[in-house]
């Protein structure tokens, strides 16, 4: 019975997988498109869409590179905020569609306030996912 069981949870299993695709990292997402255009959309909280959380696993307890993870792809190496820093090619400045990486958090810049403060959206962000204006100073920017 056991060996039954262990061969429906192995199909089931790679079914999930191989019904479940990632979007590609080198195309911007579509949320983050949308938001960069609209100064509105700075104070609206947003949650991380389904379909990318039962792709990437259960979320851990500091979730902004997973988070990530469930807008741009990638592997659970990717939950640790730093490593995002790795991904990509280097920018030598911040731009919209960029991803920011702070020595303990990560996320993506979606646009520009009228005062010139960067526009940054990210997981884990006073615990939910927020897009707000965010100084960044001392960050890292990555083209994905």
């Amino acid at each position: 019975m056991r060996a039954v069981h262990a061969c429906l949870l192995t199909l089931t299993v790679v079914f999930l997988s191989s019904a479940m695709t990632l979007k590609p990292a080198a195309s911007l997402p579509s949320p983050f498109a949308k938001a960069a255009s609209t100064s509105a959309a700075t104070k609206k909280i947003v949650k991380p869409a389904s379909r990318g959380q039962q792709s990437v696993g259960t979320k851990p307890a500091r979730w902004c590179g997973w988070y990530m993870r469930t807008q741009l792809g990638g592997g659970p190496e990717y939950n640790l905020a730093r490593n995002w820093a790795k991904r990509g090619r280097p920018l030598n400045g911040p731009r919209v569609g960029a991803v920011v990486v702070w020595p303990h958090h990560a996320g993506m810049i979606t646009g520009r306030t009228k005062e010139g403060h960067w526009i940054v959206r990210s997981g884990n962000d006073g615990g939910r996912v927020r897009e707000r204006p965010r100084s960044v100073a001392g960050a890292v920017f990555r083209k994905v």
